[in-house]
């Protein structure tokens, strides 16, 4: 399972973004769940959403109100619709692939800063 993560960048403070995660390759065993998680400088990787297989989804309590998680079971595909990005924000952003067995498959990352 390969995974194309897009969408990161430069973005002021209060502004937006968009992350669009695709997966392809040896798709033979359904999806679990697909999800992003982030990692900033100096901190471990952490949760920030994932959606289910039937989806239903779960968010960080962080960006809970901010971020938006929307996924296509059928395409493998997931987005993170994030506003009012912080500073804090700033981070490498990764995608997850679960498949029914539970292992994890993750994207290379995508790099979202959050500066004016």
């Amino acid at each position: 399972v390969q995974l194309q993560a897009s969408g990161g960048g430069l973005v002021q403070p209060g502004g937006s973004l968009r992350l669009s995660c695709a997966a392809s390759g040896s798709l033979f065993v359904s999806v679990d769940s697909m999800g992003w998680y982030r990692q900033a400088p100096g901190k471990e990787r952490e949760f920030v959403a994932t959606m289910n297989n039937e989806g239903l989804s779960n968010i960080a309590g962080s960006v809970k109100g901010r971020f938006t998680i929307s996924g296509d079971s059928a395409k493998n595909s997931l987005t993170l619709q994030m506003n009012s990005l912080k500073p804090e924000d700033t981070a490498v952003y990764y995608c997850r692939y679960r498949d029914s067995y539970g292992k994890d498959y993750w994207g290379r990352g995508t790099q979202v800063t959050v500066s004016s």
